[in-house]
């Protein structure tokens, strides 16, 4: 059996998605639905079962055994909200939660691979996988980093499988339930549809309007990363997953107006509130990611964004909140 925490969210539900294609139904789900609907992120999924987050918690802090016999666990399940500033809760959700979860699958020999993030690294401007580079800049970055820390303690003496991944700023299908944490490219295609403009932060943190560059990775390759090491078990450690390139902004809105065919770009003041606590460029070092030979390719946005617009084109404009 197969459990994927997080697994109604964005990249849990789509590699949910990517395991049935792969030929896997024996999954649970772990995930906390009090936003309920998320469920629709599941619809067109196969599964063996679902359970609650605190249910699945429980299991985990007693040592209880979960049903079924479990062979790996993909720890999807956070809050990935960067502008959440309780920090205790940060700590419980992300960091307490991680390493109970770890420690349960040491113990029994299953296979863990969990998601990090590329807030560790802050505003270092390198982005390697190393303890030297990582400096985050918000408590969601600090709880990230401080697991990633915890995992390095363990990563020597694991008798099986420990890898975290490092997704860069991840986008595609199935993210519209995140509300103002879901994509830029997200965001950009409705605020076009809704009054023809899209709405970029102006010039900060030393680049001109629109400039600030990201490294985007589509959802399908990001999820394709996740399965190669879910069929390569030998491999472990922490892994960057982005596309090795650094894009703006810019490039993302003229993507979304080229294939709508209308718009323009208007620039709004930086805000306040993000000054000292924002990336405004970030580039996934691949190097280890390829030395570990993982071969997966990501798109740029100008391949992967009218791919993203095609699959919300064909669907009803879902809830937002």
């Amino acid at each position: 059996m197969i459990v994927v925490t997080g697994g109604a969210g964005f990249i849990g539900s789509n590699l949910v998605r990517a395991l049935n294609a792969s030929g896997h139904n024996r999954i649970l789900v772990v995930d906390n639905l009090g936003r309920g609907i998320k469920f629709r992120n599941l619809v067109d999924c196969e599964i063996m079962d679902y359970m609650d987050k605190d249910e699945f918690l429980d299991h985990v802090q007693w040592g209880t055994e979960i049903p079924d016999r479990v062979d790996v666990v993909f720890h999807l399940g956070a809050c990935s909200t960067t502008t959440e500033w309780d920090g205790r809760y940060l700590m419980k959700n992300n960091y307490a939660y991680s390493k109970a979860l770890l420690k349960y699958c040491m113990e029994r020999g299953i296979r863990f691979i969990y998601a990090s993030s590329a807030a560790v690294y802050g505003g270092t401007g390198v982005f390697v996988e190393k303890r030297a580079h990582e400096a985050p800049l918000n408590a969601y970055g600090y709880s990230k980093f401080l697991f990633d820390q915890h995992v390095r303690q363990h990563l020597p003496g694991g008798r099986s499988q420990i890898v975290g991944l490092r997704f860069f700023n991840v986008y595609g299908p199935r993210e519209a339930h995140k509300g103002t944490m879901a994509s830029v490219a997200w965001h950009f295609h409705r605020q076009l549809r809704t009054d023809g403009k899209v709405r970029l932060f102006a010039g900060s943190g030393g680049y001109a309007d629109g400039e600030q560059r990201r490294d985007f990775v589509y959802i399908d390759d990001a999820v394709e990363a996740a399965l190669w090491f879910g069929m390569n078990p030998q491999v472990s450690g922490i892994f960057n997953i982005g596309s090795g390139r650094a894009q703006t902004f810019n490039e993302v809105a003229r993507a979304i107006i080229d294939w709508h065919g209308r718009g323009v770009i208007e620039y709004i003041p930086f805000p306040d509130n993000l000054a000292g606590s924002y990336q405004s460029h970030t580039r996934a070092d691949l190097t280890a990611l390829r030395a570990a030979g993982c071969p997966v390719g990501f798109r740029p946005v100008e391949a992967a964004v009218p791919a993203y617009l095609d699959w919300l084109r064909d669907r009803p404009d879902p809830i937002v909140f």
